[in-house]
């Protein structure tokens, strides 16, 4: 691992107000509906798990699927599927939920895999979203926060592998 420094750039305390938000609001646009909330492994469990107990109102199933795109810090371009969903979603409404839309590869990708199963519904939430690195056209149903083109870890995501566990989201600042 290259050396670096760690910056924090969004607090454990606005994390957890903006999980409550979302909870709240997408509590209230499926009031009416169950939901099966569909996490993409590994990066968004932390925020998948804290953003669903939000979700009072509504009755969620959860379900994960497992994608590669990244090696080290940087996207390959290619998304592969390591781990399918268990079950059918044929008129199911699907919250798939992300821990960051970077180029929008992967979701566009998910998102069209999903489509053709026949759900109810798709809709996309992201702990973080960085419009600067869009390649792909596709748009988040509900943020959490938006980003500038920086390498980010924590709540979740990680630098090969490491700092998933952190309670903050920090800047990556390499210093070789």
């Amino acid at each position: 691992m290259k050396d670096h420094v760690l910056n924090e750039m969004i607090s454990e305390s606005e994390i957890k107000k903006r999980v409550i938000e979302l909870g709240r609001q997408i509590s209230a646009d499926y009031k009416v509906h169950n939901v099966l909330a569909v996490g993409v492994l590994k990066g968004s469990v932390i925020f998948m798990s804290d953003l669903i107990r939000e979700m009072e109102d509504v009755n969620v199933e959860i379900a994960f699927l497992t994608v590669s795109s990244y090696a080290g810090t940087k996207t390959t371009g290619e998304v592969r599927v390591l781990s399918d969903l268990d079950r059918p979603i044929d008129d199911v409404h699907v919250l798939i939920v992300e821990d960051i839309l970077d180029t929008g590869n992967t979701l566009s990708y998910l998102k069209k895999m999903l489509r053709v199963r026949r759900p109810a519904s798709i809709k996309i939430v992201s702990l973080l979203n960085k419009p600067s690195r869009r390649v792909a056209d596709i748009r988040l149903d509900y943020e959490g926060f938006e980003i500038p083109d920086e390498f980010v870890v924590g709540y979740g995501l990680d630098y090969d592998g490491y700092y998933r566990n952190l309670k903050n989201i920090c800047t990556v600042e390499f210093t070789d």
